[in-house]
């Protein structure tokens, strides 16, 4: 049985522990106007007040109602969100590439798609930067991806792999939105199709795969076999994203 008020209740002493331990003032985090980033908000809000949370758009190609979104997330919430549009970044970055040659549409999808968490990361690490100058404290970035994302390693090395702390880690995604729904997260956010805002696909279209036949594998439970393969194949290709070989001298 899921206690989610029990849940709640341990990561947000788990949050304000790490900060009390470390000496630590604020967070900042990409507000994607999805469920993730809007429960990991709401939390570290809990956890720390909304006045020391930072939570930043980052459109890039984006769809408008993903900031819109965004806002009714900090509006519940109270914390700061500033918006830094990353569009012209991108169209800069991938005019310079294409001066290296002639590449097919194909060649640079993939390319192309994880350019755009890189560059976010990068900024919410700027930005923490800059909070903790402006601010006379320690900002530190929060990450917001769940289980069944890290399961399949949906998500892009030196981009939302990257952060501070993680709070929902060891979440799947129906007890994400459990949670969000007793922080009281708004509606259109929590139920929102998941999708990276980014690629114009949803997550489980990216994927191939259903997030709830993610949770099942994960659990050992029964699933059509076609889709159990589909998701340890995914879950074993990207065992390099985790661990990061280094060479030990003798």
């Amino acid at each position: 049985m899921f206690d989610v008020k029990k849940e709640v209740e341990d990561i947000t002493n788990f949050i304000k522990e790490y900060f009390k331990n470390n000496n630590l003032k604020g967070v900042v985090l990409g507000i994607s106007g999805g469920k993730d980033s809007a429960v990991v908000a709401g939390l570290f809000a809990r956890a720390l007040g909304s006045e020391n949370v930072l939570g930043v758009t980052l459109p890039c190609h984006s769809h408008i109602s993903d900031k819109s979104d965004a806002s009714l997330v900090a509006e519940k919430f109270g914390f700061e969100l500033i918006n830094l549009d990353l569009t012209p970044v991108y169209d800069s970055f991938i005019s310079e590439v294409n001066k290296l040659g002639n590449f097919s549409e194909e060649e640079l999808k993939n390319s192309n798609i994880n350019i755009k968490p890189r560059l976010r990361m990068s900024s919410v690490y700027y930005l923490a930067a800059l909070y903790s100058a402006l601010k006379g404290g320690t900002y530190i970035v929060a990450g917001t991806s769940n289980k069944c994302e890290l399961y399949v390693g949906y998500f892009t090395k030196g981009g939302d792999s990257t952060y501070d702390i993680g709070v929902l880690n060891n979440y799947t995604v129906d007890e994400v939105i459990k949670i969000g729904e007793y922080l009281e997260v708004p509606d259109v956010v929590i139920h929102k199709i998941p999708s990276d805002g980014l690629s114009g696909l949803s997550d489980e279209d990216k994927l191939g795969v259903k997030y709830k036949d993610i949770a099942s594998v994960m659990n050992g439970e029964e699933i059509d076999e076609v889709e159990k393969q589909k998701i340890l194949r995914l879950h074993l290709s990207s065992q390099h994203k985790f661990n990061i070989p280094v060479y030990n001298r003798d």
